[in-house]
């Protein structure tokens, strides 16, 4: 009854490998996806921070990059603050612009068979 010590620690290594490819990797992938994000910026693009605030890139110094918030407002952020670059979306040609919601009417719309007796009882009042 000899007790083998790699049976004893491969449930541990599995564990440690499985830990590495479903959590460790795809984190540094992520993190190094960010960092090629941010050293790409150039000015004119369009980004929004990790905060929520959208800009416009209209400067870059050594780590900060200068944002144009609003016409003529402008803000310093560090580069690790940006969390997209926005990409434009075209119009997506059929679609248009109008609501389609039938609850403007006080309620929702429903649907109800026709029992074929001439009764109404959708309108009646009780």
């Amino acid at each position: 009854m000899g007790n083998n010590p790699l049976g004893t620690f491969l449930p541990l290594i599995l564990l440690v490998v499985v830990f590495y490819f479903l959590l460790i990797r795809p984190q540094r992938k992520r993190q190094q996806e960010q960092a090629q994000m941010q050293n790409s910026l150039a000015p004119g693009a369009r980004v929004m921070t990790t905060t929520g605030l959208f800009g416009t890139v209209v400067g870059l110094e050594d780590d900060d990059v200068l944002l144009e918030v609003a016409p003529g407002v402008q803000t310093r952020w560090i580069k690790a603050a940006i969390g997209r670059v926005l990409t434009p979306v075209d119009d997506v040609p059929g679609s248009d612009d109008t609501v389609t919601d039938d609850t403007t009417s006080g309620g929702p719309v429903v649907d109800r068979p026709d029992t074929g007796d001439g009764d109404d009882t959708s309108t009646k009042q009780s």
